[in-house]
């Protein structure tokens, strides 16, 4: 599968046979996520692929899912999206559809690899927006104005675009809205509570970027989840109907105590509440024909770990796919679980596998160093973990980017807290000033893979044989 680029560091140490089971596990994890594979599982075209772009003459039929769409008399097919799972699903699109595709426009984050025939593709940055995150936005919301009746658009919205496609309120500056985005980040906060703050601080988020759409086309919204529950608003918002309000982002800043650490500008627009700034609902959206498909599940790479850990003969216990909170203490208590197993059996006897899933998060306050919450996970494990024998912890985001760091999260074992300080490294002190990157680093505990084309929810891993 070849995700993990540093492997062979990683299995330099410690129990190796045992650390190369638990990679194997994650990687198998990450391949079962992967959205590319998905669009060629759903989405087929019957009949004549067409000569050009601009062949009116051409027929056939567009299969997605269990809906048929005649493509005869010049029914023209646009490609739009924005986020870290967006570019395998606009590759299989120019590969299954070709010069069928009018036009398309998509937009993924910094390092993508990987080149497109019949759809521009954009870069930006994440998990903070830049220039070309609004440069991306303000150009595909003048693509769709070409759109006419009867037209299909394919949206390919995922997870991250809520950085890599921005386009702010009037009277919020884009240096105030990635402001405003690194303090929600820190807080503790939920990506439910985040993302009710940044569509309200947007003119493309919570539907409004296809509101304007004429009536007669067909939207058709291929997504990946990131979300726990799969709520499409929040994963997909740009091109969904949105079922939040102004008073669910005031609701965030209430509680996280935000209204004062805010931006001015932000702070402003949220408190008038404008109603010309406000998401659309669904009847705001009833004029299109609209089409939601769900490719890959937010825990797909939980069930995914769970199925390569039973074809090699050992126990998953899939723990939860709906973990919240801080990202370490959830690393504390499933090594507790850990230990309980090799002391006297339960939940399951060894050897076994234990699985989570979910987003869990790190609460900042002040200045912070460099790390993310799989990280942390990795970290808080390794604490608990220190001179223990036959247990590995991983924990990993599966799009490959930790938190803002370029890593993808980190591994431990009963060696990690010595190997680390070793390496002139004391975790718990690395925990507690939030700068764990530097520690696994330097350890050799970091996990790193590059842009996986996946986005789902974390995958934290916990493999555990009999101690002696």
């Amino acid at each position: 599968m070849g995700y993990i680029k540093n492997r062979e560091l990683l299995l330099s140490a410690g129990e190796v046979e045992l650390r190369r089971l638990a990679l194997d596990i994650a990687e198998a994890g990450i391949a079962a996520a992967d959205p590319g594979v998905a669009v060629h599982r759903h989405l087929r075209l019957d009949g004549n692929r067409g000569g050009s772009r601009d062949d009116n003459r051409d027929d056939g039929r567009l299969i997605v899912g269990d809906r048929v769409f005649d493509l005869s008399g010049g029914r023209r097919i646009f490609v739009i999206g924005a986020g870290k799972a967006t570019f395998p699903i606009a590759k299989a699109l120019d590969d299954i559809l070709g010069p069928r595709i009018h036009k398309g426009l998509v937009t993924c984050k910094y390092g993508q690899g990987g080149t497109l025939a019949h759809i521009a593709l954009r870069l930006a940055d994440h998990p903070i927006p830049d220039g070309s995150s609004l440069d991306a936005a303000t150009e595909t919301a003048k693509l769709l104005r070409e759109v006419r009746p009867g037209d299909i658009v394919l949206a390919c919205f995922t997870g991250g675009s809520s950085s890599l496609f921005v386009s702010p309120v009037p009277g919020v500056p884009l240096a105030d809205k990635a402001a405003a985005g690194r303090i929600l980040l820190t807080c503790g906060a939920n990506i439910i509570e985040i993302n009710a703050v940044r569509k309200h601080l947007s003119t493309v988020k919570g539907g409004r970027l296809v509101r304007s759409l004429p009536a007669g086309v067909t939207l058709v919204n291929l997504t990946v989840s990131d979300v726990i529950g799969d709520r499409l608003d929040y994963i997909t918002d740009p091109s969904v109907p949105d079922t939040s309000s102004f008073a669910d982002a005031q609701a965030t800043l209430d509680k996280y105590g935000l209204w004062d650490r805010l931006p001015a500008s932000v702070a402003a627009h949220l408190r008038a509440a404008p109603a010309a700034a406000a998401t659309v609902d669904a009847g705001g959206l009833a004029h299109l024909d609209r089409m939601d498909l769900l490719l890959v599940h937010n825990d797909a790479a939980c069930t995914g770990a769970a199925a390569a850990v039973r074809a090699l003969g050992l126990t998953p216990l899939l723990l939860s796919t709906v973990f919240e909170g801080e990202s370490s203490t959830l690393g504390r208590t499933m090594v507790a679980v850990a230990k309980q197993i090799q002391a006297d059996g339960n939940p399951v006897p060894a050897p076994c596998v234990l699985i989570g899933g979910g987003e869990t998060t790190v609460t900042i306050a002040g200045n912070a160093g460099e790390g993310g919450p799989n990280q942390e996970f990795a970290v808080g494990a390794a604490v608990e973990l220190d001179g223990m024998r036959g247990v590995v912890a991983i924990g990993l985001d599966t799009d490959g980017t930790d938190g803002p760091t370029g890593y993808a999260g980190g591994l431990a074992d009963g060696r990690t807290v010595s190997i680390a300080r070793s390496a002139g490294h004391d975790l718990h002190r690395a925990l507690r000033l939030h700068d764990v990157t530097p520690a696994l680093r330097d350890s050799g505990h970091i996990l790193s893979t590059g842009a996986t084309g996946t986005n789902v929810n974390d995958l934290k891993l916990v493999v555990v044989v009999p101690s002696a």
